[in-house]
């Protein structure tokens, strides 16, 4: 990130160069601790925490409460009514005083849920795999860590930090206003965020995600028999109606940088039957009868939330101007907002470089928005000075029975978060 030969020759003799005394003893505490810290991920790689299993959340959880607790944290839960169905979240809170007030963020679950086959722990020389090994509970351990490396040196107790341990990450339990409500209080209350889902490489840094929305298509047409099909009698069918809805969408909209948008299901015949939450349906009718009616399932993804607001009035107008014989209803849902990509958290990166450069870690730079999806850290960009995401260890393979992680990267991120944090809160 630092363009000009200039610049590198003078920071190399700055602030951002050099490990001082504190930071050289993170860095060994981190080394000689990580292996502790893998025998720690094993653990609670091993034990099923899907959105849905309660009890696994809350198991691996008061693990980590457990050692928090050991530190000085002040932990506690959020939970929910039970007909929500999801474990709570784990807080801790540090209140030292001094420096820059940090929010962390990390979540218990992943997509693995109890009836999945992919369900253990396997080391194979540097990598390892196993259910949410990268996403997220190797970040979950960093947090941890983290604060031990802090706790080693004997600063931890002078910040102030809230780490927040999101147990529904995967799959919202309810409304974001109700599930995320205690997070966001945490990111006001914050100057910095940080999310620490798994990093893309050490040599890049997650300034920007963007958001998470759906939107459902419905449209109906008159059912009649098709050799009628286009009169003033019966028009064009509701299959008809949403083809041309999403093609319009893709000739208006897909050229737009960092908007995606995708129909991922669709079910439509003279009868129909769709499930939302479930994301399936069933569908009757015959090649002679014109089409009744039509679901299509999609999302949407902006960097921005005007972005998202222009995509929504773009693709409403579109929706509205109804071929003949047919109408049709657009509704959209926004789990998770963007995180804008601000002057903030670029410069913050900055800050991020030059610890990586102190660590032998060479240059930064700003991973491609696209690149990302969208996390709970978006909860909290909103109301911080500035937010980074992706600082945990770097895996591949997330939501998938191929995930795995970089076991090398545990031992450099987590050094290279904790003394962000310290050079942050001094």
């Amino acid at each position: 990130m630092k363009h000009t030969l200039i610049l590198i020759i003078t920071l190399s003799f700055g602030f951002g160069q050099s490990l001082n005394k504190n930071e050289k003893e993170i860095q060994k505490f981190v080394e000689k601790n990580t292996n502790e810290a893998i025998d720690l991920l094993e653990k609670i790689v091993n034990i099923n925490s899907g959105s849905l299993n309660i009890k696994g959340n809350q198991k691996v959880g008061k693990i980590l409460q457990k050692d928090l607790d050991k530190l000085g944290f002040n932990t506690y839960w959020v939970t929910y009514p039970k007909e929500v169905k999801r474990s709570g979240h784990l807080f801790a809170e540090m209140r030292g005083g001094k420096g820059k007030k940090i929010t962390m963020v990390g979540h218990l679950d992943t997509v693995f849920e109890k009836d999945h086959p992919f369900q253990n722990f396997l080391r194979q020389g540097n990598k390892a795999y196993g259910p949410g090994v990268d996403d997220n509970k190797s970040g979950i351990v960093s947090m941890l860590y983290v604060m031990k490396a802090l706790d080693h040196i004997g600063k931890l107790k002078d910040m102030n930090l809230t780490l927040v341990f999101i147990g529904d990450e995967e799959k919202l339990g309810a409304h974001s206003s109700i599930v995320r409500k205690e997070l966001i209080d945490a990111g006001k209350w914050a100057d910095i965020g940080l999310g620490f889902e798994g990093a893309t490489g050490i040599e890049t840094g997650t300034i920007a995600r963007r958001s998470a929305s759906s939107w459902i298509l419905t449209t109906t047409g008159i059912q009649g028999h098709s050799s009628q099909v286009f009169s003033e009698t019966l028009g064009y069918g509701a299959i008809f109606e949403a083809s041309r809805i999403i093609n319009s969408f893709r000739e208006k909209l897909a050229e737009e940088e960092y908007l995606t948008f995708n129909p991922g299901v669709i079910v439509g015949g003279t009868d129909t039957n769709y499930d939302p939450v479930n994301a399936k349906g069933i569908a009757f009718g015959k090649t002679n009868v014109v089409s009744q009616s039509v679901t299509v399932h999609g999302g949407i993804r902006t960097i921005s939330i005007k972005q998202l607001e222009d995509a929504i009035k773009s693709m409403e107008k579109i929706a509205s101007n109804n071929l003949p014989g047919t109408t049709a209803k657009i509704e959209f849902k926004t789990s998770y907002p963007p995180m804008e990509p601000t002057k903030a958290n670029y410069a913050l990166l900055d800050k991020l470089e030059e610890v990586n450069l102190a660590l032998g870690y060479g240059n930064l730079e700003p991973l491609d928005p696209s690149k990302r999806g969208a996390a709970d850290i978006s909860f909290i960009a909103p109301y911080v000075d500035a937010a980074l995401a992706g600082m945990g260890p770097d895996g591949q393979g997330a939501h998938s029975a191929d995930e795995w992680l970089d076991l090398t990267s545990f031992p450099k991120t987590t050094t290279r978060s904790a003394i962000l944090i310290y050079r942050l809160t001094k």
